[in-house]
């Protein structure tokens, strides 16, 4: 099949998906999450064909370590996805809900009502447990999904959506051709000219994707380009917070979108808490990059020469900032509105960053590692939105739905609201289900 054929199988089940009751779904998601762990083995195997190709590459140069880092699935990681979807079964059905009721006039009510989006296209990067967490998410919102993944895991991606797909075609009522997987770019590029079929795009991924997709569709777009994160260290921080946090925001998964990218700290901090600090980081394997002012309290391996930069590995840009307006200033700035966080003991400092900060996430006293679907309880993420559109940051389960509005009348027509003897309006809000 082409791109199209299976696109128009995948719109076509989506429009059963619209309507398929919560028991069925939760149905699938069990399914799915058993044939993960029956088939770990296997999936596992997969992976390591993708690893050893990658390693070849990394060898050559032509991928970069993080990358490599990226693809590694662990039969951790493996268990971690496959409690993720198990946790969405216990999750309220984000389809179907009643966001308002309003009578416009006596039997004449107007509901506002969830509904899934419908046919979603994701193209993710480089990332082996994607594919199942979008999936799920997927399935309990009741969108049919066509994913396209990076070459580098293709193996993997193969591995897991044919898994997958048994699963779901061993639910009676589910249509498997609701989730569908195609592999190369020119396949993506294909996709991406179908706006008859598609209702949404997400990339997940560099900013050469980002900017690809949104030069190439006429399809709506949800994502993010980059996540250059900030934590800025106040005058008022305890030492001891500020090295776990930095630490832990830095090293704990460098690859991550959400990972630290530039650490602000305030000019007035002491400057033995300064180096010490510093010397956290460095001891935890972080190379530092900075101007002469930090350079004189821990080694650098050179200056900053773009602030807007996502390392994605063990560096880290390091500036000291007059203030707390200094430090938002730069952040809306050099930012990419994703996760940003303060290390503050004062409430009133915390929450003048927190209200002027434009970004997606904002945290005080916490790692910007939180930011993301699972650690939020939204037993996954489709990915991390920057926009402002519907949804914002970590994209879940309402991000993936809409609504639409359902009138129930009884025989009214709109000409008895006009003219001289037009009937009244009443426009009251109501509660209850329909």
């Amino acid at each position: 099949m082409n791109v199209a054929e299976i696109a128009s199988k995948a719109k076509a089940a989506s429009y059963v998906l619209a309507a398929l009751p919560s028991d069925v779904k939760d149905r699938a998601l069990s399914a799915m999450a058993c044939a993960l762990r029956v088939h770990a083995d296997e999936i596992l195997e997969a992976n390591q064909v993708d690893l050893s190709l990658a390693e070849r590459a990394v060898l050559a140069g032509e991928i970069k370590p993080a990358l490599y880092e990226r693809l590694k699935l662990t039969r951790e990681k493996l268990e971690t996805v496959i409690k993720g979807v198990e946790e969405m079964i216990a999750l309220p059905d984000p389809v179907g809900k009643i966001l308002s009721a309003t009578e416009l006039d006596e039997n004449l009510t107007l509901y506002k009502i969830s509904c899934p989006i419908g046919l979603i296209g994701v193209i993710f990067e480089a990332r082996p447990d994607v594919a199942p967490q979008i999936a799920a998410l997927a399935v309990k919102s009741g969108n049919a999904v066509v994913l396209k993944g990076g070459r580098e895991t293709l193996h993997t991606n193969g591995a897991m959506v044919r898994v997958l797909k048994n699963a779901l075609s061993s639910v009676d009522g589910y249509p498997a051709e609701a989730l569908q997987l195609i592999h190369t770019r020119e396949e993506a590029a294909q996709m991406l000219a179908l706006d008859e079929l598609f209702d949404l795009i997400i990339p997940r991924g560099g900013n050469a994707l980002i900017a690809y997709v949104k030069a190439n569709t006429k399809i709506p777009v949800l994502g993010h380009a980059d996540g250059v994160c900030h934590i800025y260290v106040a005058r008022s921080a305890r030492l001891d917070m500020a090295q776990k946090i930095c630490v832990d925001a830095k090293t704990q998964y460098p690859a991550a979108c959400n990972t630290m990218e530039t650490l602000l700290i305030d000019e007035a901090w002491p400057e033995e808490n300064k180096r010490k600090l510093l010397a956290s980081l460095t001891a935890a394997g972080v190379e530092l990059y900075g101007d002469a002012c930090v350079s004189e309290l821990a080694p650098v391996s050179g200056t900053v020469t773009n602030w807007h930069t996502e390392y994605g590995e063990k560096k880290l840009s390091v500036k000291f900032v007059p203030n707390v307006l200094a430090a938002v200033e730069h952040i809306n700035v050099y930012g990419s509105h994703h996760t940003d966080a303060i290390i503050t003991a004062e409430h009133d400092e915390a929450q003048i960053f927190m209200d002027l900060t434009d970004s997606a996430g904002v945290y005080h006293n916490a790692s910007t590692r939180f930011a993301d679907g699972y650690r939020y309880g939204f037993g996954a993420e489709v990915g991390i939105s920057t926009g402002k559109t519907h949804a914002r940051g970590p994209v879940g389960l309402e991000g993936l739905t809409i609504y639409k509005y359902k009138l129930y009348g009884n025989g009214q027509t709109v000409a008895e609201y006009v003219g001289p003897d037009a009937k009244p309006f009443t426009h009251k809000k109501i509660g209850g289900n329909k």
